[in-house]
């Protein structure tokens, strides 16, 4: 994994070598320590969980087929054999046997035949994956022993050399314990204690305890309100942590669990404890992924406020924007004036930040479109605030009276324009989209949280602080929270109790991610796939004019066309040729319009065939192919498009009509640019983002799709009563009376 991929927090796995896996199942190392779980390993009913173990061999197989040192601590061995001597008790008992109490099974016993069928399952998964284990049996009276500490180690360490994984258990057979599940005293009580030990004496570089829920949670991982710790601080989370009961089969269960990561992690092991029932957990760990709760010694250093400060920044924000809402429409209308006045009393400080994201942008190896992205021109900070002025002297959007009706006599309804509450909107590249949203959510009422893409760290914290200092106190600069980590994303996507709707700006590969990992209503596009289609009817001079704006305007925009569609009568004249000679010709900074064909076209034209028609170039490319007509023109788009923007360039306006009506998309132009398509061109004043949603909002999102409704009923002491004396009359009232 790249470095920048990484959780800040877990940048040390890339020197990982030795680690541990203990859970229900063994898991992998790398000269760390993993502990299997009796959980993970064992079904409700107490067989075993055989897709789960073999799952936990195959991430081991590959940590070892890596280089990885993985020594793995089982458990699971009593409940293996209890199951097996029960059914071997039923066996052998007559029908008045099994009349009489049963008297349980002795645990050693169990844990003597189910350790014996534990290693041969793991034997007979670990063979196919063309792997060798070893079988460790340790009790904790050993381990008292320093020769018996330093043989073992000796053991280990041969076994890792020749790429065998060391699969360690506690004897409970021959423990000496009163009781398996009850005596807690020694110098290891369970499994998990014993993994924590055996990280210290194996100089494990990690150890992972698999559980059967995702972490750490600071309350049972049922209740909704629990909230996932990725990084466990004592000094913050000791004694705020309830856990719940322990396994449903095990003797540890979180507490064991923590009581581990704590001992092994103070001593300088950092402990991982993530589900053992999630697929790929153990290589998501080694990925440095935010994955699981990490325990490490120093990780009172990085976690900062932001570890518990997503629900508090969306609570801020929503009590903020309330504050907001009680202003005049005159004063909400100043703090917009304001913002735009002083975005350009500091224009040179906000250009002397984004020149130095655009350079690092350059040395890092960006692709130029999201240069381009990045950029903000000459000019754009003008251009900016004036927009900001036009959407200040809008109408007033917030508490508009949409609709009046008399309910019954002195009763009036009425349904009233309001905020939506909290917006989170995730945006990619573009330092302006700050401007635009922030504008819009204080114009809407709205609450504002912000996470823009990491090439643009300095450009949008110069532009909140700008934006944010001209909001005043009465209101608060929490209206507006600037998320500076990625890591926090995750924990904003879940409060779907304070946050009202998400909005995602930028690659397919976002939005889809988003639209996965949240339960909060999510508005954007995933693609903008535009297209022109220039029918036979076309004037072809509009045509090319229309074509080239479309593409070369600003070729990395979501509204710029990414595949042309030309009639076929076109390619028996020189209007196809013509159209496709200009793009060629046409150029910007010595880069060339590169063309690809679909099927017809490339045949036709001698074109590289493009690999896919539903494809986002966002650069100086398109694709090209040949339609027989409007209806195969609009197929096409149907089939292939983002339901973005899509254009006819026609002189029959029968045929531009049809293709007006039938194309499914959130814009759709006759003999215009898809360039059009912006939320300023619209004359919104700025756009959230554009939507191809079919609910709520549709198509440049500005003020009004950043609002909802709500109802006013204003009687004088009207009650129901089962509806009895009431005389509904419903009639609808005109909005000024």
């Amino acid at each position: 994994m790249h470095m920048d991929a990484m959780d800040s927090t877990r940048v040390f796995v890339k020197d990982v070598k030795r680690l541990i896996i203990k859970d229900r199942l063994s898991s992998l190392y790398n000269s760390t320590t993993n502990d299997f779980g009796t959980a993970v390993v064992t079904r409700s009913d107490g067989r075993l969980a055989l897709g789960r173990l073999g799952a936990l061999c195959e991430q081991i197989k590959e940590l070892n087929s890596q280089g990885y040192q993985v020594i793995v601590v089982t458990s699971g061995a009593v409940g293996v054999g209890r199951q097996r001597l029960r059914y071997r008790r039923l066996l052998n008992s007559s029908f008045a046997d099994l009349q009489k109490p049963q008297v349980e099974l002795d645990g050693k016993a169990c844990a003597a035949v189910g350790q014996n069928n534990l290693m041969a399952l793991y034997d007979t998964l670990f063979s196919q994956l063309d792997v060798t284990s070893a079988q460790l049996l340790v009790t904790d009276n050993d381990f008292r022993d320093e020769a018996f500490r330093n043989q073992l180690t000796e053991t280990v360490e041969s076994l890792l050399a020749l790429r065998v994984v060391p699969i360690f258990n506690e004897n409970d057979a021959v423990s000496t314990r009163k009781a398996p599940y009850e005596d807690s005293s020694g110098i290891f009580w369970d499994n998990d204690s014993l993994a924590g030990l055996l990280s210290l004496q194996l100089k494990a570089d990690l150890l992972v305890l698999l559980s059967d829920v995702d972490g750490l949670y600071s309350g049972p991982p049922s209740d909704p309100r629990s909230k996932l710790i990725h990084t466990y601080v004592e000094k913050s989370h000791h004694g705020q942590i309830t856990f719940g009961d322990k396994s449903r089969v095990g003797r540890g269960g979180m507490t064991a669990k923590v009581n581990s990561a704590v001992y092994a992690s103070q001593a300088g092991i950092p402990v991982v404890i993530t589900s053992g029932y999630a697929v790929g957990s153990i290589l998501k760990v080694l990925k440095g992924e935010r994955t699981g709760t990490l325990f490490h010694r120093d990780a009172y250093k990085w976690v900062q406020v932001k570890e518990i400060g997503a629900r508090e920044m969306a609570v801020a924000a929503r009590e903020s924007s309330r504050r907001l809402q009680a202003m005049s429409s005159q004063d909400r209308k100043k703090i917009l004036l304001d913002i735009a006045d002083a975005l350009e009393t500091n224009e040179e400080m906000i250009k002397i930040e984004n020149d130095a994201d655009i350079k690092a942008a350059q040395l890092d190896g960006y692709e130029k479109s999201l240069i381009s992205r990045l950029a903000l021109k000459p000019g754009k900070i003008s251009s900016l605030a004036n927009s900001i002025r036009v959407l200040a002297n809008m109408e007033e959007p917030i508490g508009r009276v949409l609709k009046r009706t008399e309910v019954a006599d002195g009763l009036v309804l009425e349904k009233m324009s309001c905020p939506l509450g909290v917006l989170l909107i995730v945006f990619e590249s573009r330092p302006d989209a700050l401007v635009q949203i922030a504008s819009l959510a204080i114009r809407s009422g709205n609450g504002l949280l912000l996470k823009g893409g990491k090439e643009a760290n300095r450009s949008n914290a110069i532009l909140h602080k700008v934006i944010t200092e001209a909001i005043p106190d009465s209101v608060g600069k929490k209206l507006i929270g600037l998320v500076t980590s990625r890591e926090e994303i995750p924990d904003l996507l879940k409060l779907d109790d304070v946050i009202d709707l998400v909005i995602p700006r930028g690659s397919n590969k976002l939005v889809s991610q988003i639209k996965e990992s949240t339960k909060i209503p999510v508005l954007g596009h995933a693609d903008g796939i535009c297209h022109v289609y220039v029918d036979k009817s076309a004037n072809m001079d509009t045509a090319k004019h229309i074509v080239l704006d479309a593409k070369v305007d600003y070729p990395a925009a979501c509204n710029a066309m990414e595949t042309l569609l030309v009639h076929k009568d076109l390619a028996q004249t020189s209007g196809l040729n013509m159209l496709v000679t200009e793009l060629r010709s046409e150029a910007i900074d010595t880069m060339r319009v590169t063309l690809y064909g679909g099927p017809r076209a490339s045949a036709l034209l001698k074109l590289p065939e493009a690999h896919s028609f539903h494809h986002e170039y966002n650069s100086m490319a398109c694709t090209v192919e040949i339609v027989d007509d409007v209806h195969a023109a609009i197929d096409h788009i149907h089939r292939h498009g983002s339901a973005h923007t899509d254009s006819i360039i026609a002189e029959d306006l029968e045929v531009a009509e049809l293709f007006l009506r039938q194309v499914d998309s959130a814009a759709v132009f006759h003999n215009a640019s898809t360039r059009f398509c912006d939320g300023a061109r619209f004359g919104l004043g700025a756009e959230v983002g554009i939507s191809t949603s079919r609910i709520h909002a549709r198509g440049p999102v500005g003020v009004e799709g950043l609002l909802t409704t709500r109802w006013i009923l204003k009687g004088n002491g009207q009650v129901v009563n089962g509806d009895k004396g009431v005389s509904y009359t419903h009639k609808e009232l005109t909005l000024q009376s």
